[in-house]
């Protein structure tokens, strides 16, 4: 899975179209193996993108949960706990 693809569903504010778009970005980029299309694959590889971002967005609306949402600034401050876990801290 694609490290840069974050969760998406139950979220208050619910997930924007830009998050939206930069997760099907990263996805397409995955399958295809390219971080940029040449000219010749441009076209379909933003076709790609759209297609997954418009599956994305009816899956997000669809799903349905009886948890609360999470909180952005809390989940974050739990990604960064765990990146300095991970990785140490940045000097």
């Amino acid at each position: 899975m694609c490290r840069s693809i974050k969760v998406l569903f139950n979220f208050d504010p619910p997930a924007s179209e830009e998050e939206i778009r930069a997760a099907s970005l990263q996805f397409v980029r995955k399958l295809s193996g390219f971080h940029e299309p040449s000219k010749a694959n441009e076209a379909v590889f933003n076709q790609a993108i759209n297609a997954v971002a418009i599956a994305a967005q009816e899956l997000l609306s669809s799903l349905t949960t009886q948890a609360e949402p999470h909180n952005r600034e809390i989940e974050a401050a739990k990604a960064r706990a765990r990146a300095v876990k991970r990785f140490g801290t940045t000097s």
